[in-house]
């Protein structure tokens, strides 16, 4: 039998507004001291220095983590144009400066070129894995910078929102999976024929979390110590709006809670859902409570991850 897990069994994400200088995991260590939930874990790692949205998953919403990681995000982000630095943001040292200033003109029309399917490489100081080693680890620990592969990451929007000045520009961004906005702010720089990198980054949303629903740390204690936390959790299935759901009955129900399949047809036709498939993944209720993330396969709905909620 497995070892039982510590703490308290409290199931449902939370949309935390990361403060400034913390790390994602230092906000999961707070949530979970502060909830004195069994388990914990968040849905798309911020830099320290960013501030926004952080999703928390607790208890059986660390099931379905990967699927808040692969919603879009929106970001708004500062940049500093006329000095590169070491991290691509306001934290590291300078190294490198430029006299030019882009104009509003030279801005917009760089930004089509980052639009779509780009290919991307990280900042160096990233949790990108070399040969077993975050990134930032070789660096910070002043050995030569990894050469780090580029990757493929797409971007939805690319937004000139302001110039204070002509030092600076704002932007809006919101993009896929996998998309550094530093790699971002430092390449579109380079495009301009100067150097540059993030003074200020926030997430304004991640998926189906906003910034508008979005609690602080010290809200949520207050929450926890009097006795509301109930009044912040959202549903485990809120990142799963864009995959098809199908209505158990009771026995059906029961019998994916215990890892057993269901036959699919009565379950599709009585949920009305024409484009169910072979492979597809679907989410199996009962009322409005989540069952399980199920795959139709051969005639039946075999669980994927069945959710004791």
């Amino acid at each position: 039998m497995g070892r039982r897990r510590k703490g308290t069994p409290i199931t449902g994400w939370l949309a935390i507004d990361k403060p400034a200088g913390m790390t994602s995991a230092h906000v999961v260590a707070v949530v979970r001291r502060l909830t004195r939930a069994a388990r914990v874990g968040h849905g798309g790692t911020l830099d320290p220095l960013a501030t926004g949205v952080l999703p928390i998953a607790l208890g059986e919403a660390t099931k379905t983590v990967a699927y808040a990681m692969d919603g879009l995000k929106l970001y708004r982000f500062t940049v500093r144009w006329g000095e590169a630095r070491a991290t691509d943001d306001a934290e590291g040292e300078v190294t490198a400066t430029s006299p030019h200033r882009p104009t509003r003109a030279e801005i917009e029309a760089a930004l089509p070129a980052f639009l779509g399917e780009i290919e991307q490489i990280p900042p160096i100081f990233s949790a990108i894995k070399v040969e077993g080693r975050r990134a930032y680890d070789i660096a910070r620990g002043g050995e030569t910078a990894p050469e780090l592969a580029p990757r493929k990451v797409k971007i939805e929007e690319f937004q000139l929102v302001d110039m204070p000045d002509a030092d600076h520009a704002i932007f809006q961004v919101r993009s896929g999976k996998g998309t550094y906005m530093r790699a971002l702010a430092r390449d579109l720089a380079k495009a301009l024929r100067t150097v540059g990198h993030i003074a200020q980054l926030r997430r304004l949303a991640v998926g189906p979390f906003t910034e508008k629903a979005a609690i602080s740390l010290d809200s949520l204690a207050s929450l926890v110590h009097s006795a509301r936390l109930a009044e912040a959790l959202l549903p485990v299935a809120t990142v799963l709006d864009d995959i098809p759901a199908l209505a158990l009955t009771d026995a059906e129900a029961g019998r994916l809670r215990h890892g057993q399949p269901i036959a699919a047809l009565p379950v599709a036709s009585r949920s009305f859902l024409s484009g169910i498939h072979p492979g597809a993944l679907v989410r199996a209720m009962a009322g409005d409570r989540l069952v399980a993330l199920a795959e139709v396969q051969g005639g039946e709905i075999r669980p994927v991850r069945v959710i004791n909620d």
